[in-house]
């Protein structure tokens, strides 16, 4: 027992913690550079495809009367999806009671079967 050594946590406060962990090298002049070179060249592409885009005005105008279009067919959407899924319960439920009809039958007539057996005129 004389060989475990337990860490002593009181020797750091907490201001030191993660000193070593933190990098505080800043960036090199050369990589600031091409890091700006990338930033304007991807941003002129974005305005180049903007640019590209037709009827931009038109577009902005009818963006109110497009949103009150999409949430109507999302909810005609959803009365569809409720029919559906009602149907096809309509569907399964009556396949199961048919097995359920069909097993309760075959059950039963195990049950008289064996009655009969039972039974034996002399």
């Amino acid at each position: 027992m004389t060989e475990l050594k337990i860490p002593n946590l009181n020797k750091n406060s907490d201001k030191f913690l993660f000193k070593k962990k933190l990098s505080l090298r800043r960036k090199s002049k050369r990589k600031l550079i091409k890091e700006s070179f990338f930033m304007i060249t991807f941003s002129i592409f974005l305005i180049y495809i903007n640019f590209l885009i037709p009827n931009k005005i038109k577009l902005f105008n009818n963006i109110l009367s497009n949103f009150d279009k999409l949430i109507g067919n999302i909810l005609n959407s959803l009365s569809y999806i409720y029919e559906i899924c009602l149907a096809t319960f309509i569907f399964f439920s009556l396949i199961f009671a048919l097995i359920l009809i069909l097993g309760a039958i075959s059950r039963l007539m195990k049950v008289v079967k064996r009655k009969s057996r039972q039974i034996s005129f002399k």
